[in-house]
């Protein structure tokens, strides 16, 4: 017996929904003008229904070779990564970014350095990670998508935060908590929100149109 769509994870059921939307889309099923409309609707709600009845009048299903693009564009996937993970940066500058794999847990020592990590595309194994600050006459840099939330626990000390985030229940798209724990010396740490997931959709909708032939529009 299958399992009642409103007991169904809400985030899968909106990912279903944005798969089919995008397939739909870059076949020209629907004009771009539709997709854009029922992305943001897609977006917005919390209701099982109304992300089922966004896609209903829709005929095309997501096959193989869209869940092969997509993950060759959104990230590793089922990648495995370590639970516990060090990045030291002494005397130097450290960058993350791309589709990596974020551990349950990273620790970041930073000595007169300066820490870059984007989230932006990065793939996160579990939905709650750690992100441990030890920083002395450093800079830290956190760059996230708008479904990732940020909780700050670290301790500055005669340094500064900055934290442009979204509130973690401002956004109900939000799926992934980054909990920033640990201390700062004479440092600065800032949070700020580097690329939505609207635009990454639509980025990805349009790279599937190309791939077809399609023209945009």
């Amino acid at each position: 017996m299958p399992v009642k769509l409103e007991d169904r994870p809400i985030e899968q059921v909106r990912e279903e929904t944005i798969d089919k939307l995008i397939v739909n889309y870059s076949h020209e099923v629907i004009s771009k003008e539709a997709f854009e409309r029922r992305l943001d609707a897609a977006m917005a709600t919390a209701v099982h229904q109304e992300l089922v009845d966004l896609v209903a009048d829709l005929p095309m299903a997501a096959d193989a070779d869209y869940e092969q693009q997509k993950q060759a564009t959104f990230g590793a996937g089922s990648a495995a990564a370590a639970q516990d993970e060090k990045l030291v940066s002494i005397l130097s500058s450290n960058t993350r970014k791309g589709p990596w794999v974020m551990p349950a847990r990273l620790k970041v020592v930073d000595v007169l350095g300066s820490v870059k990590l984007d989230f932006s595309e990065a793939h996160f194994t579990q939905p709650n990670v750690e992100l441990e600050l030890n920083s002395v006459l450093g800079s830290v840099d956190i760059l996230v998508p708008e479904n990732v939330a940020v909780v700050s626990r670290a301790s500055h000390i005669l340094g500064s935060s900055d934290d442009h985030s979204p509130a973690r229940d401002s956004n109900a798209t939000q799926t992934i908590t980054i909990t920033v724990t640990g201390w700062s010396v004479l440092g600065s740490v800032d949070v700020s929100v580097k690329r939505n997931m609207r635009e990454r959709w639509l980025s990805f909708a349009n790279s599937m149109r190309e791939a077809l032939g399609m023209q945009r529009r």
